[in-house]
């Protein structure tokens, strides 16, 4: 198979006609090909279905002393929290337990510093002049609807193997109208890049010209292996923490590619300051979230080792239809030179 860099125009063309009818005749088989992005497949959504037989008698919807099933525990169930701090790796109090979307919980925590600041804005984000905020790209772009949804400024930070360029960052951070940064820091949408230490060092240890600037921490991926052992990751709260931005960082994570995307749960973690700020607002907003979900989940994923192993199911189904794209890539595109792509071991 020639390189088309190495055709001559009149091979391109022929190409070209070849392709095309290729192209027409698979159209026309009618197949119903499902290209939804990060949608589980039945075999993994079957997976988990017993998550729904769990709960039967009423004992099971006591936990720490607490009837889930009644109003009460606005930052969720104290188990929950306990689970998920120890799958992110922070602290329980730094933990508040949301809905079944971390894309939720994302876009209320812009909205909750576009109208009210945060815990160390002069104001609130709506009556500045001008709020910008810096996207990795290529990145997720829903976290990038959610603050161009606020009117904000986007700011394309390129990303690099290291993660974003750390350069940039920091010379874009100078600017006090630079309010916050978007991150999905282990196996990045769309890449798949993991964060080096180096830089979420350099990100931990920011100096912005904002008091009050956002760092997003979308974790979306944090125990994602397909292949290989799993892979620790820096805990960012006490990152942070230790250059003294304790309250710059907000981490986000879910169950949607764990249990079920439909009926998961999800939490942010924040600094005890930054809970205190929160737990004010929310409080106007929500009495709690879906309790009986979060001890549904508390009683079947039990603890991170257990969870870890519910991810080697995961990564079973999942591994070989990656190993299948990375073949079908190496067998049609790359003899051709007309693609580059990565390979990452999960997200």
């Amino acid at each position: 198979m020639t390189a088309y860099p190495k055709m001559t125009a009149e091979e391109r063309k022929a190409e070209y006609a070849k392709v095309t009818k290729e192209y027409e005749d698979l159209k026309a088989r009618g197949l119903k090909l499902n290209m939804a992005r990060g949608k589980p497949g039945k075999a993994q959504l079957d997976l988990v279905s017993d998550i729904f037989s769990l709960m039967q008698k009423p004992e099971d919807y006591v936990s720490d002393g607490i009837d889930v099933r009644n109003y009460g525990e606005l930052s969720g169930l104290p188990a929950a929290k306990r689970l998920f701090a120890e799958i992110l790796g922070c602290k329980p109090e730094q933990v508040f337990v949301g809905g079944n979307a971390s894309l939720q919980l994302m876009y209320d925590t812009i909205s909750k510093a576009y109208t009210h600041g945060l815990l160390h804005s002069e104001r609130p984000w709506c009556r500045e002049p001008v709020v910008k905020f810096l996207c990795p790209s290529p990145g997720y772009d829903r976290h990038f609807k959610v603050t161009e949804s606020f009117g904000f400024e986007l700011i394309t930070i390129p990303m690099t193997d290291e993660g974003p360029d750390m350069d940039a960052v920091e010379k874009a951070i100078q600017d006090p109208a630079v309010k916050g940064m978007w991150n999905v820091p282990k196996y990045s949408n769309p890449d798949g890049i993991i964060y080096s230490a180096e830089t979420i060092r350099r990100i931990a240890s920011m100096k912005p010209a904002a008091p009050d600037f956002l760092l997003m921490w979308d974790n979306a991926y944090c125990i994602h292996e397909f292949e290989g052992d799993y892979v620790e990751f820096p805990d960012i709260l006490a990152e942070c923490a230790k250059y003294g931005n304790a309250d710059m960082v907000f981490e986000f994570a879910s169950t949607s590619k764990v249990t079920l995307p439909g009926a998961g749960i999800s939490c942010f973690a924040c600094s005890e300051a930054n809970m205190a700020y929160m737990e004010k607002l929310l409080t106007v907003q929500v009495i709690s979230f879906d309790k009986v979900n979060q001890q549904r989940h508390v009683l079947y994923l039990k603890n991170k080792a257990h969870t870890l192993e519910l991810m080697k199911k995961h990564a079973a189904i999942m591994g070989p239809k990656f190993r299948c794209v990375v073949d079908a890539l190496a067998r049609e595109p790359a003899p051709l030179e007309i693609a580059s792509w990565r390979r990452p071991k999960g997200g």
